[in-house]
């Protein structure tokens, strides 16, 4: 009989090594381990809940392909992506002997990776993945080249039973809400199919307009007539472009939304006249646009939209400081959100002046800033949080959502802004099987964090106890205006 090595989830795991503060932090998990996971933004697909027999297919379709976080490791290490299953944009588009250089064997995919997951040792996908194995599907055995394959086929027999169907799977992990991300052009067509069906989770829209107001998205003009057709207002001017945004705004909010998401490769606003904007808008019809005009233009809309939120009551989320899709022969070849997205020094203090000085005071506004640039937690985004009544500070962000990072997090915001000018967690995930398993982690995390605070008699254990309910829980709630 063959004795394979089994996976370790210690239940104080993540919890420091000094005995007093383990059994603080422990007495504290307890509190709000099993509380309802609240999901205010996120990237699953709402057709996977728009159809009640909706299949996961098989195990790599599920864990391995449309997860950004898994593959560029393995990319990195030298494998190219076609040996990992991931559709290239020439299969997508049909182009001959295309799909000939893309591995169609799952099995062989699912190989490959089990063989390297020793790359993701001591990472954050790495206790995500292990955890969704184990609690998920039941996987006791660590995951190596010599179990790859029972280990498959026991996910494939989960994914084969109804059990694991997504909407019994967002019942089994305790959603109270999920939100999605959504074009300002989509339809919302999964969201009306949930709403129709009967069934009573709470799925939200959450408007998304980048696609239309970055004016060097590809394919911008196409998503201008677009937005036309689904708001019966043709955009042929900025006038009518500001309509067209806030009758789509107006859709959002009758389908359930309570949040708007922006990205921007710097937070940098400014505001235009009316004759300025529909000078650079009628530029960009004609394909004329420049770079300078794409950046005053984005900065503009980001006032605009602040504006909306103020009247409309959607909160605003701001996500800047990505250089998106920096491998060119990776965009090139597979398109765009494929592991390549690097993170740039970003600016917030002069480059939101404009937007807060105008909005920021204003306690109708909620704007939530992440950032992907940690060195600017205690010199800006806690200061800036800590005085304006608009602003809210996102929790640690992609490719900081791991233990270390959300200590970093904490240790340098909450000093200067507090707990109560945060948003708590939220979990901006594709992978779903992984919800679980980040609020898991957040949860322990922060319940660790304070009891180090008790332990050195800067808490006591009632107002531990509050702080590590509102940052597992209602904290988004109320950001988010979930309640």
């Amino acid at each position: 009989m063959i004795t394979r090595p089994k996976v370790l989830l210690p239940k104080d795991r993540f919890f420091g090594p000094e005995a007093r503060q383990k059994e603080i932090a422990q007495h504290l998990y307890a509190s709000v381990a099993q509380l309802p996971l609240i999901c205010p933004h996120g990237h699953v697909e709402p057709r996977l809940l728009g159809d009640p027999d909706y299949s996961f297919g098989t195990p790599t379709d599920l864990l391995l392909i449309p997860d950004h976080y898994v593959f560029r490791m393995l990319y990195s290490q030298g494998i190219p992506l076609e040996r990992l299953g991931i559709p290239r944009r020439d299969v997508r588009e049909s182009r001959p002997n295309a799909e000939a250089q893309v591995e169609q064997d799952h099995r062989r995919v699912w190989q490959i990776f089990a063989e390297n997951f020793y790359l993701f040792r001591g990472t954050p996908t790495g206790i995500w993945f292990t955890h969704e194995l184990r609690d998920v599907f039941g996987v006791e055995d660590k995951l190596t080249g010599e179990s790859a394959q029972d280990i498959y086929d026991q996910i494939a027999a989960c994914l084969a039973m109804p059990e694991f169907r997504p909407r019994r799977l967002y019942e089994r992990f305790n959603i109270e809400v999920l939100t999605t991300t959504d074009a300002a052009t989509d339809t919302l067509d999964y969201h009306r199919a949930i709403q129709e069906s009967g069934w009573p989770a709470r799925i939200l829209p959450t408007f998304r307009p980048d696609s239309v107001v970055n004016l060097n998205t590809p394919g911008w003009g196409k998503h201008i007539e677009t937005l036309g057709e689904v708001s019966g207002i043709e955009a042929v001017g900025y006038q009518t472009f500001i309509q067209a945004l806030e009758s789509r705004r107006a859709f959002f909010k009758k389908m359930g939304a309570t949040a708007t998401d922006h990205a921007a490769v710097t937070p940098y606003t400014t505001e235009l006249s009316p004759q300025e904007a529909d000078v650079i808008f009628q530029r960009a019809l004609k394909g004329q646009a420049t770079a300078e005009d794409a950046t005053r233009f984005t900065g503009h809309m980001l006032m605009e939209n602040a504006r909306m939120s103020l009247e409309d009551g959607l909160v605003m989320q701001l996500h800047p400081g990505s250089y998106r899709d920096h491998n060119i022969l990776i965009y090139e070849r597979f398109g765009i959100a494929m592991g390549a997205d690097i993170p740039v020094a970003t600016e917030y203090t002069k480059n939101l002046h404009p937007l807060l000085n105008k909005y920021g005071n204003d306690t109708r506004l909620t704007l939530i800033l992440f950032t992907l640039d940690e060195t600017t937690y205690s010199r800006e985004l806690a200061p800036l949080a800590g005085h304006y009544p608009a602003l809210r500070l996102g929790p640690p962000w992609w490719f900081y959502d791991s233990p270390n990072g959300m200590v970093r997090f904490l240790e340098q915001v909450v000093e200067t802004a507090g707990i109560y000018n945060t948003a708590g967690f939220n979990d901006d995930t594709r992978a779903y099987p992984s919800i679980p398993a980040r609020h898991d982690l957040w949860r322990r995390v922060t319940c660790n964090w304070v009891a180090g605070l008790v332990a050195r008699g800067l808490l006591d254990m009632d107002d531990a106890g509050e702080i590590v309910l509102d940052l597992a829980y209602r904290l988004a709630k109320r950001t988010y205006k979930f309640e």
